[in-house]
């Protein structure tokens, strides 16, 4: 899907992303007139690890999106590239580390507690909170950065998976933004997986009534869309 597509995708999108910070079990329909100035909350739902699950760790790393907001546990894209990994016979532990309302910058300052789960897998998803606020590209290019580069180092084999945001915000900042991920997998050498929402966004029963946050539908054909991305950092 090319650039100009992804914009007129995610016009409503973008609006919403991660920057809801209430109670998760029901999703808000309101489009805040401003950044939300709440601290981001956890939304994580993984499920309690067995004490001898020795399975290397598959991290998701992001924000509502990746946590699963408004679904139920057990529903989030994580969860569902769980199911696909066993299928295919892959044996990781998949644990979903989404935080509903992070921006790039609240990424960067969980980066030792992410770093501390010596992960075999990430996946990074940030940026739509960074979006949503106007704050300036060179500043979320700074922070993904950091985030990549640090969690490559720790050893990690990483894919990166981005948004894009809608027109309204002009054509210099949308294209800054958007080319944001390539030039990041391109100087790190990970796969790219340009937009989260591709094949979901906008397909009757993918999406919730807030039209940001993938149904439980939805999160299963984003964990089965990112599988070719991620299978090739795998080993059986």
């Amino acid at each position: 899907m090319q650039r100009s597509v992804y914009s007129t995708i995610l016009a409503a999108f973008v609006l919403l992303i991660g920057c809801h910070s209430k109670d998760t079990s029901s999703p808000s329909t309101e489009t805040p007139a401003a950044p939300s100035s709440q601290p981001a909350v956890s939304t994580s739902k993984t499920a309690p690890v067995a004490p001898n699950d020795a399975r290397p760790l598959l991290v998701c790393f992001g924000d509502s999106l990746t946590a699963g907001y408004g679904t139920d546990p057990g529903q989030s894209y994580p969860d569902y590239l769980q199911a696909d990994l066993d299928a295919k016979g892959y044996h990781y532990r998949v644990v979903n580390e989404g935080v509903s309302g992070a921006t790039s910058k609240d990424g960067v300052s969980r980066l030792p507690e992410i770093v501390a789960l010596k992960a075999a897998v990430i996946v990074v998803e940030f940026g739509g909170n960074d979006g949503l606020r106007g704050l300036p590209v060179k500043d979320m290019r700074a922070n993904l950065d950091r985030i990549v580069s640090t969690l490559k180092a720790s050893g990690a084999r990483l894919a990166v998976a981005g948004i894009t945001l809608p027109p309204d915000y002009g054509p210099d900042y949308v294209n800054q933004f958007t080319a944001t991920y390539p030039l990041l997998a391109k100087k790190y050498q990970v796969p790219v997986y340009p937009f989260l929402l591709q094949g979901v966004f906008g397909v009757d029963g993918m999406m919730q009534a807030d039209r940001t946050h993938a149904t439980a539908k939805g999160n299963e054909i984003v964990a089965r869309n990112l599988l070719p991305v991620v299978e090739p950092l795998l080993s059986k």
